[in-house]
């Protein structure tokens, strides 16, 4: 991929493309068009299409079709695979354009979400070409001699991905790549605030040899996933997006597989003997970048009183120095939130704390869409901005002084998805790995550290299942016992 060129002050507005459905192998119009916004000039970008009942309907009785019919080989659906990333790398330049403009990531954060993008298509080639069950000893048991027992991975059928605007091309890859290598098809609905983005890495898909069916897009609002999730012929419902909406494709989708990578409100603990600098290092970025817009950015950070003082210190330096902007400048670090609407929420809880008695070290304004970085201190538990997913560009920051006690005050949370523990202590580190609630704990790392080959996701309410692709590819394959006698 070749580096992202550099824009001058003066960046003119941009456009993409109209993102239209891919049904049956043909890109179509929809029932209806809605225009999406260039997230920090707030004027329209690109034009969206929307289905109806019936073109909802066709594209998932096509992909059901094509699954019953499909006669690739795990060799097969790797190589298609292989062929994405490919060519995701070769339109690198064109994709973090288009991520600067629909979705307001800055080019740093776009190139960053190119290159996981990538590296997920690639593990899932992989995992497709290793897509197998295991030996069960038969014979192990009394009189079973002369049996031979076997597990098979087969897929499931239809899978629907719903996927949301923060992570438009690595969220997208990591509900679409296992699908396919376990060798389902699929229908993917994107969050509309990143349609366009998701449509040219279907365009991808398809030019890498993808079977006409076997990949479908459609957009649309509530009504469009509700009527994805509840279709018969859908067989895995994978979702990541809200807590209210995952309670509610829970409560319509019947006995169907439904994964879930819901809401976060994650911790960081910086115990005594913490490298201060590594911490403010790894923390700053982690709870601001993206615009705080990540379910594992950080959110609360409990700091050790005999270092509390250097540590915020720090913190609010390093904050401070952020610049907030037009994410199509190479000097942005900060760009827009998705919505003018969600920035003015951001901006509330910070003014509802501030009230209660919280203090604003530093940030705490508001230009359009765009957020300053926030740091709060002395907030409570009980405060919006605390106990809530703030999804923004806002840290609070506690002083503690038992680790009982601040492994509780971590916990207290109904969300479970990643923590950061930063320590020298390898008893500690251990004991915090054991006792905090969440799907994963970072040591010596901020709850934002991801690769992509591990199994990251929530417990609590914080989702159901596994992301990256091997674990993924369980979720979205069903295990069948052959015995030969």
């Amino acid at each position: 991929m070749s580096a992202v060129a550099t824009r001058g002050p003066a960046a003119a507005p941009g456009t993409l493309p109209d993102a239209r459905l891919l049904i049956g192998g043909r890109w179509v119009e929809g029932e209806r068009q809605i225009q999406a916004l260039d997230k920090y000039r707030l004027a329209p970008c690109t034009t969206l299409h929307v289905p109806s009942r019936a073109q909802v309907a066709n594209a998932i009785a096509a992909a059901h079709a094509a699954w019953r019919a499909s006669r690739l080989t795990p060799h097969e659906r790797g190589a298609i695979l292989d062929r994405a990333a490919a060519l995701l790398e070769q339109r690198g330049d064109e994709l973090v354009r288009a991520m600067q403009i629909e979705v307001g990531f800055p080019a740093s954060d776009g190139v960053g979400e190119l290159r996981r993008a990538v590296t997920t298509l690639r593990l899932a080639a992989e995992e497709a070409r290793n897509f197998r069950g295991e030996m069960v000893p038969i014979e192990g048991a009394p009189g079973q001699g002369g049996r031979l027992g076997f597990t098979l991975r087969v897929p499931l059928g239809v899978v629907c991905a719903i996927t949301p605007f923060n992570a438009p091309l690595n969220t997208v890859c990591h509900k679409v790549a296992p699908a396919i290598a376990a060798g389902n098809t699929v229908v993917l609905k994107p969050d509309l605030r990143g349609a366009r983005v998701a449509t040219m890495l279907v365009e991808l898909f398809h030019r890498s040899g993808m079977p006409a069916n076997g990949l479908h897009v459609v957009h649309g609002d509530a009504a469009v996933g509700e009527g994805l999730v509840v279709h018969p012929k859908v067989d895995v419902v994978g979702f990541t997006g809200s807590e209210t909406t995952g309670a509610r494709i829970t409560s319509i989708a019947g006995l169907k597989r439904v994964l879930l990578e819901l809401g976060g409100n994650a911790p960081a603990i910086i115990h005594e003997d913490a490298d201060i600098a590594a911490a403010v290092r790894d923390l700053v970025p982690a709870s601001f970048g993206l615009s705080g817009q990540s379910c594992i950015s950080t959110q609360r950070i409990y700091a050790h009183s005999k270092i509390y003082e250097t540590f915020l210190a720090q913190v609010v330096t390093a904050a401070k120095a952020l610049k907030v902007g037009d994410p199509a400048l190479a000097d942005t670090d900060i760009g827009p939130m998705v919505t003018e609407d969600a920035a003015r929420r951001v901006e509330s809880w910070i003014r509802e704390a501030q009230k209660s008695g919280a203090r604003i070290e530093c940030g705490g304004g508001r230009q359009g869409a765009a957020v300053q970085p926030t740091v709060i201190t002395a907030a409570t538990h009980e405060m919006t901005v605390v106990c809530k997913e703030v999804f923004g560009p806002v840290v609070s920051i506690f002083r503690y002084d038992d680790i009982d006690d601040v492994i509780e005050q971590a916990n207290s949370t109904p969300y479970g998805l990643q923590a950061g523990v930063y320590t020298k202590s390898l008893d500690l580190a251990l004991r915090a790995g054991t006792q905090l609630r969440f799907g994963g704990v970072i040591i010596n790392g901020p709850s934002r550290w991801r690769l992509d080959h591990m199994p990251y996701g929530g417990v609590k309410r914080s989702g159901v299942g596994r992301e990256g692709p091997r674990y993924a590819i369980e979720d979205m394959s069903e295990l069948r016992m052959l015995v030969l006698g």
